[in-house]
């Protein structure tokens, strides 16, 4: 394979068998009965050969197929736990794997992206790929000043694929409840496209990590790694040398997964007061733990603007729903568009809809869990919970989607890595609106000397 499969008919074609496979495998299953197979045997079979299928498509495909297939593994974390653990697996390997690109057709990337005397930057050059991702695959090198660096170069044909996938996804939002019953891709899909444009040009992607890396060059707790080089195809930043978060949440010990979760809270809290952007595609195989106790971040492709910080209202409604003011709660949020103002609504229900979901910030510290998500999912997507009742009158402004999606993705991964920290000191001092009201503003912090 030199190229990503582009044609809208040929990858509908390999979207098409996932259903086609889940149904075959549902026939299998009962097959099986029939000649008298346990059915908690056939369950966990046809289970695991599902989600082997379905992300082995998303990922050959990568594009658009693939991109949904990360955004949508920070979730396994809400899975039952006797469905978990297929669909883990198969999670696992997407995050961090996909089938690489042929040396010969990276290096024609490269020649048309750096110019034909490429190899001149390079002491060393990888031609085996050391991750591969939804739009692109990484190869270790040696810059010419002798720095470990990583070299991004996406795939031909990314762009088409992007689109293509984006424009066929949504017709089997039915497969994806698979994974987690109650979830709409659709909102999903529509968000990821209209990133799409942002993603596929490496350039833009190159000004936002050196914003980052120059917001946090120095800091204690989080590492961003510089860039050397780029151009619309072929990005070229410093090597991290670290555990990727995938390695912590299946290995690690409780001390690491704890500091990976307080790290990955501050980074999403801080980041829009220090650099007024929010990294916004938080799974596991973009981070790492460093050796000196940091978080490296990597791949910024995918970010929100939010000049001047978080919203303020979003701090000052979390604010209030804790200390119990129904009536606020419900006017600020039908102010900002999330509850119509011609409906009846009663604030009390919209306060014990909130409640929960702010237990992380309740007190000082809190364990996320997977059984506590798996909780919340299920209160929020049982059509019989007074929850699934009252959620049907709330509306997500768009201008909130990514913001959303991100907060959702990063407490599925804080909850895969089962993390206790200090999450509401992080908020008070990082949050606008959030404190309280006599105190001061989240304020810009100054870098501090590494650990």
């Amino acid at each position: 394979m030199t190229e990503i499969p582009r044609g809208a008919v040929a990858r509908t074609a390999r979207l098409a068998s996932l259903p086609l496979g889940l149904a075959g495998r549902a026939a299998l299953g009962l097959g099986k009965r029939v000649t008298g197979m346990a059915a908690d045997v056939v369950s966990a079979d046809v289970q695991r050969r599902t989600a082997e299928h379905l992300f082995s498509v998303l990922g050959q495909l990568k594009g658009g197929a693939m991109k949904m297939g990360q955004a949508l593994s920070v979730f396994e974390a809400a899975l039952p736990e006797e469905l978990a653990g297929p669909y883990r697996a198969a999670l696992t390997k997407l995050q961090e794997a996909a089938p690489p690109l042929p040396a010969a057709s990276v290096h024609k990337v490269l020649s048309e992206s750096l110019g034909a005397d490429w190899r001149d930057m390079f002491i060393e050059f990888e031609d085996k790929p050391a991750a591969a991702a939804s739009i692109g695959q990484v190869h270790r090198a040696v810059w010419s000043d002798g720095r470990p660096v990583a070299v991004k170069v996406q795939y031909p044909g990314a762009g088409e694929a992007l689109r293509s996938d984006l424009n066929q996804l949504a017709r089997f939002a039915g497969l994806f409840k698979a994974i987690q019953p109650g979830l709409d891709v659709k909102p999903l899909v529509q968000e990821i496209r209209d990133r799409v444009t942002e993603e596929l040009d490496y350039e833009l992607e190159a000004k936002s990590q050196s914003a980052f890396a120059v917001a946090f060059d120095g800091d204690a707790d989080i590492y961003v790694p510089p860039v050397l080089a780029s151009s619309p195809r072929v990005l070229v930043t410093e090597w991290v040398e670290g555990t990727p978060l995938s390695a912590i949440i299946s290995e690690g010990s409780e001390e690491e997964r704890n500091r990976a979760g307080y790290l990955m809270a501050l980074l999403h809290f801080s980041a829009p007061a220090r650099v007024d952007m929010l990294h916004a595609d938080p799974h596991p195989g973009n981070y790492r733990l460093l050796s000196d106790g940091r978080l490296g971040v990597l791949d910024f492709g995918a970010v929100a603007h939010l000049p001047g910080g978080h919203p303020e209202v979003i701090g000052r409604l979390t604010r209030l729903a804790l200390a119990g003011d129904a009536d606020a709660v419900l006017g600020g949020l039908q102010q900002e568009g999330f509850i119509k103002t011609d409906g009846k609504v009663d604030a009390a229900a919209v306060l014990g809809y909130i409640r929960p979901m702010l237990d992380p910030i309740a007190e000082d510290e809190f364990q996320f869990t997977r059984a506590w998500l798996r909780g919340e999912a299920g209160r929020l997507a049982n059509p019989k919970s007074p929850a699934y009742a009252l959620s049907r009158q709330l509306n997500l402004p768009p201008s909130y989607m990514m913001v959303h999606r991100v907060t959702l993705g990063s407490i599925g991964v804080l909850c895969q890595l089962e993390a206790r920290a200090a999450y509401r000191g992080i908020l008070t001092e990082w949050l606008p609106g959030f404190a309280d009201p006599a105190a001061k503003k989240p304020r810009r912090r100054a870098a501090k000397a590494a650990k």
